[in-house]
Formats: C-alpha cells, sequence, structure tokens
C-alpha cells in the first residue's frame, strides 16, 4: 500500500509540475521566436514541449520513470527560479535571459544520471557480525530484489554471480523478489542458471518475495511460483518457506514465506515463536525475511540476524525519511542492533520499475560472522 500511494501521488504531483513546467517554458526566448509574439501559440508551443517531453521519456524509459523525469524537473526549476528571484533582490542577477530555466535542465540531467550510474552498477557492501555461538568464521553472501530484467537481464546476472563466486562464500542468501511480474520466462531460467554455477561452502537458499509469485498471474510472464521453484530447484538453489534448517550442525537456517501471504494473497505465514520452537538458543540463527517488518517479534525470538530488501533503500529522495513513517517496515536500510539480535536490510541489487536511485545504490551484502 505505501508504494501505491506513493505512486498515486506522484501522478497528481507530475499534472501539477507539468502545468509549472509548461509556465516556465513559456518564458524562453526561442517560445517568443516561435510563436511570432502571439500569446496563445506561445502557450501552445510550451505546452507541446512538455508533452513531447514526456512522450520522449515514456517512451525510451517507461512511464514510471518519464514521471520520476518530470518531477525531478519540476523541483530543481523551482530551486533555480528561487535561487534567481533572490539574486534579483540583491541586484546581482540577470534580468534580460532566463538563465534559471537552462541550470534546471542541466542540474536535472546531471542528477538523474548519477541516479542513473546509482541503480545500473552494483556495489559491494560489507557488514560484520561477532558472536560467541558459532565456532569459527562464515562468510554470508545475500542477494535481494534482484527483479531480473530491470536493469539488467537473467543472462547479465551471472556476471554478479561471478563476483559473488570470487569472495569464496559459505552460503548464498536470495532474499525476495529475485523476479518480477515482468520478467520474462527466459530471463528467469538464465537467472536460475547462473545461480547453478555458484559452489558454496553450505548452499544457496532462496526465501520468497511479495513479487515473485508473480500479482497477475501466469499468463502475463509464462511461470508462476511454483514454476520459479521448479527452476531454482533444478540448479540446486533450496528454496525455504517457513522452515528451519540445522546446517553443518553449526547454525540455524530460516526462511520465511513473505509477509504479502497475510496481506493481499490471503495466505498466512508461520510467526517466529512458531519457526524458532525447540531452537538450541546456544546455536546461531540467520532468518530471510523479505519485508523487514516483524523487528519485535524476530527480537523476542531470540535469533541472531535478520536478512531483508524489499525497501530498495528508499530508492529515490526524500522516499528513504519518509517511509518508516507511513510504512510497516521498521527499518528502510542497513545495519541495526537490538538487544541481542542484527538486523540488515540490502537497497537490492536492482529495481522494481524505477531506474534511478537518488536515495542509495545497488548492491550485494557479504556478511562476516566472525565466531569463537
Amino acid at each position: 500500500m505505501f508504494w501505491v500511494a506513493v505512486f498515486g501521488l506522484s501522478f497528481v504531483m507530475a499534472a501539477a509540475g507539468a502545468i509549472y513546467l509548461a509556465s516556465r517554458f513559456y518564458r524562453f526566448w526561442l517560445m517568443g521566436k516561435l510563436a511570432k509574439g502571439k500569446k496563445v501559440y506561445r502557450i501552445a508551443a510550451s505546452v507541446f514541449t512538455v508533452l513531447l517531453l514526456l512522450l520522449v521519456t515514456g517512451k525510451a524509459l517507461g512511464p514510471i520513470n518519464a514521471v520520476v523525469c518530470l518531477l525531478h524537473l519540476a523541483v530543481f526549476w523551482l530551486l533555480c527560479d528561487f535561487f534567481f528571484w533572490l539574486l534579483a533582490l540583491t541586484g546581482k542577477g540577470p534580468s534580460k535571459y532566463y538563465y534559471a530555466g537552462a541550470l534546471a535542465i542541466l542540474v536535472s540531467v546531471a542528477y538523474l544520471g548519477a541516479g542513473w550510474v546509482m541503480a545500473h552498477h552494483v556495489w559491494r557492501t560489507d557488514y560484520l557480525v561477532i558472536t560467541d555461538k558459532i565456532e569459527g568464521d562464515l562468510r554470508v553472501v545475500q542477494v535481494a530484489d534482484a527483479h531480473i530484467g530491470t536493469t539488467f537481464s537473467g543472462a547479465d546476472f551471472a556476471r554478479y554471480v561471478e563476483e559473488i563466486q570470487a569472495l569464496e562464500p559459505g552460503l548464498v542468501l536470495i532474499t525476495g523478489d529475485f523476479v518480477d511480474d515482468s520478467t520474462s520466462q527466459a530471463d528467469m531460467v538464465a537467472a536460475c542458471e547462473a545461480l547453478g554455477r555458484l559452489n558454496t561452502t553450505y548452499g544457496v537458499y532462496f526465501a520468497f518475495g511479495n513479487h515473485d509469485k508473480g500479482y497477475y498471474g501466469p499468463d502475463i510472464r509464462g511461470y508462476d511460483g511454483n514454476g520459479l521453484i521448479g527452476e531454482l530447484e533444478k540448479n540446486r538453489v533450496q528454496v525455504l518457506q517457513d522452515e528451519t534448517l540445522l546446517i553443518d550442525g553449526r547454525f540455524y537456517l530460516i526462511g520465511r514465506k513473505d509477509f504479502s501471504e497475510e496481506r493481499g494473497r490471503q495466505g498466512a505465514r508461520a510467526s517466529m515463536n512458531q519457526l524458532t520452537q525447540g531452537l538450541d538458543p546456544e546455536k546461531f540463527s540467520i532468518v530471510m525475511d523479505h519485508q523487514p517488518c516483524d523487528y519485535q517479534a524476530q527480537e523476542n525470538a531470540g535469533v541472531d540476524l535478520v536478512l531483508s530488501g524489499h525497501t530498495h533503500g528508499g530508492q529515490l529522495i526524500p522516499i528513504g525519511l519518509i517511509n518508516p513513517l507511513v510504512s510497516e517496515n521498521d527499518k528502510v536500510y542497513g545495519h541495526e542492533k537490538r538487544g541481542d539480535t542484527n538486523f540488515i536490510v540490502s537497497s537490492g541489487i536492482s529495481d522494481w520499475e524505477v531506474l534511478f536511485k537518488t536515495g542509495c545504490r545497488s548492491e550485494y551484502v557479504v556478511i562476516e560472522v566472525k565466531g569463537k
């Protein structure tokens, strides 16, 4: 519901932004030249410019990203107008030419260009967790929110798998939204095959996110949640749905069903108390839970490490600041320790629909668990 509200509000703001931008383009000397001094033609040329901008960006990047671009341009234009208005009050600002608009366009292109890089390039993010519950060390790699097909294809995903393999991980955990509602079957199969080439000490494990099963049925993308499970298991990836494993007698791995099973899918999932009942509290425990919205129960259950994604690290400024105030997420990004439980939320290795990240960057996560 949070993202529905965000994008609904964004489209309303985009309409207001389009009107504002049309009034700004109107001030350019070129608009007056094209209109040959006729006001109605100048208005029409300004409106046409905004519509053309939306059409071109929408065709190239999709309607959601067209709205993102328009909103950023409108905000930066407003700020530039305000800046030059302040200059004019001091008598130092230019009076003949409309420099604010040109500056706004340049700033928007630079800012969104940086956001494109932050979304499409993938960084490695490291965390350290110290515990006396495990003998020796354990290297865990987490991959969240791949949304295969958004910023890279299933075949391209293999490049990041090679990077991860070079780290010699103890285990690799896929914490949901590996695929999207629009991920093609070919991309899904290629991404699963890439995971199958991983050689780890303890294996590769998968927990569902809210998009993996598909909201619109198998007819849209050619497969459902069971089809995804089949390809993952074919490639030696173990799928955990409210299941707990004791691995090598050293640590527990708990893979949860996604929170969307309770909200929107008319299903249910086991509670943390049910999943941890009977476990040895002296052994280290890792929880894979796509949405970071059950922190209190996880802390009360005494688990040691909880890995999540879902929030995309806030994605765009200022969503990261707003998200905790209006959503059920306990955390948007990063590492936090509550009691004896470590919580890590990844910004994800890719994105859902939006092709820019200005509030974070794409990543896979490496957790070094240092034991006694």
